[in-house]
């Protein structure tokens, strides 16, 4: 009997596999105008499962006015086709996305201005859409329109605003790709895609991508406004750091130990550290995601496989001069990060280095002054042995002659005086002998 390989498999098998399938393409037959909206509800991330519910809300109330049943909680994607538009939504990490699609059914399509007229916004509740006031971070419309053979791009610039700077080019040698990338008075982006010979599911696969650039790119400068408000701080503690380090010279050139001085250096020091890192962990996870939604833009961008449209920047050329000193704004703020992390660690280890050097010279001559001292103490103690032999010499001098007289007294011819004067010398030979051995066995 052959097993069940479902039992066989790694416990997130299927969801991983179910992961590439998550997000197809929608499927997309011209004339076609959408509309995309990314619903961006916080602004941290700290708490990934409430901004999911947060989300999964806003869908909620949508799907509930028109009576479709939502999708469960832990989807991040759900599609549905209403009455009047479809509906493609995608939960991201730090925000949802809405595409909504009308086709030529619903919509009075007429080329130019008259592309993004009759949008789905009509169709939806107008109270839903007051509840995304201050979440909307990107909003455009798509309008997708046949090429004619003869087809001219100045007769789509008064749909795309005249007198802006257009951006475009062929995209995939099968279609044509327009926008200003502008905010229009009626609060969205416009972008043109002519349909000159997409084939199966070329269509669907071109407007994501041309969607998710404009998603994207909104998101990466996201870190701009954080690297202006950082560029003042940093400035502010660099002065900081180059005046401590300026006033480390100054005590190298004094002969005073100041301690008092270098260890209130050292106090400012630390905090300037801990502002710094302060600002560093504020600011990476928004500047590593810019610079995560920068590298997809570009993705994005080269899968349009463009060629030049006569008299247009391309989409990748556009994106260069306008996106790219804007993320290279965020990674001299993250650079100059390191760069200050750096020298203030390296002139706290140069301080303490000194304050090391400064201490080991105080311990230095605390132990020339103990010498010293005990050299002092050999002396004397020398002086007092020199005293000693003599007072135990005289003692033991005096002992002999006591007992020389009782002898003499007791009836033995001696000549007291003669003995005590050769006893005298022997007596502090032996004594001064014997305090040397006891010095050796001592030592």
């Amino acid at each position: 009997m052959t097993p069940d390989t479902t039992t066989l498999s790694h416990p997130l098998r299927i969801s991983l596999a179910a992961e590439l399938h998550s997000r197809p393409f929608i499927e997309l037959k011209t004339p076609e105008v959408l509309t995309h909206i990314a619903v961006c509800v916080s602004s941290s991330v700290s708490d990934v499962a409430s901004n999911l519910q947060r989300q999964h809300h806003l869908l909620q109330a949508l799907c509930h006015y028109f009576g479709v049943t939502p999708p469960v909680t832990e989807a991040k994607y759900f599609y549905h086709a209403f009455p009047a538009f479809r509906l493609k939504w995608e939960c991201h990490t730090e925000f949802a996305s809405y595409t909504f699609v009308t086709g030529a059914s619903e919509t009075a399509y007429v080329a130019g201005e008259d592309a993004f007229r009759a949008t789905v916004l009509q169709h939806l509740p107008q109270t839903w859409l007051h509840s995304l006031q201050s979440k909307v971070l990107a909003a455009s419309h798509l309008a997708l329109m046949p090429q004619a053979e003869q087809y001219e791009y100045s007769s789509d610039a008064a749909a795309l605003g005249a007198g802006r700077m257009l951006a475009g080019s062929v995209v995939l040698d099968r279609g044509t790709f327009l926008t200003d990338f502008a905010v229009h008075p009626d609060g969205f982006t416009r972008f043109i895609l002519r349909d000159r010979a997409f084939i199966a599911q070329q269509a669907g696969r071109m407007v994501q991508r041309v969607l998710e650039i404009d998603t994207y790119r909104m998101m990466a400068l996201l870190g701009l406004p954080l690297a202006q408000q950082s560029g003042p701080a940093l400035n502010q503690m660099e002065n900081e750091l180059t005046t401590l380090v300026a006033s480390m010279p100054a005590l190298d050139q004094s002969q005073v130990q100041n301690t008092e001085l270098e260890q209130q250096i050292l106090h400012q020091l630390t905090a300037l550290a801990s502002r710094a890192e302060k600002l560093a962990v504020d600011n990476s996870y928004r500047f590593a995601a810019s610079r995560a939604y920068f590298q997809l833009v570009k993705a994005r961008i080269a899968e349009l496989r463009e060629s030049r449209i006569d008299g247009l920047p391309t989409i990748a050329e556009f994106m260069e001069r306008r996106l790219a000193p804007a993320m290279q704004t965020c990674e001299s703020i993250v650079r100059r990060q390191e760069a200050l992390a750096a020298r203030i660690a390296q002139t706290n280890d140069l301080l303490r280095t000194r304050v090391g050097i400064v201490q080991e010279q105080q311990n230095r001559q605390i132990l020339q002054s103990m010498n010293a001292r005990a050299a002092q103490q050999l002396r004397l103690q020398q002086a007092v042995e020199g005293l000693s032999v003599a007072a135990i010499t005289y003692y033991a001098v005096g002992l002999i002659s006591y007992v020389a007289k009782g002898l003499k007294a007791a009836g033995l011819p001696l000549n007291t005086d003669l003995l005590t004067g050769i006893a005298l010398p022997v007596t502090g030979f032996l004594v001064w002998r014997g305090i040397q051995k006891l010095h050796q066995k001592l030592h």
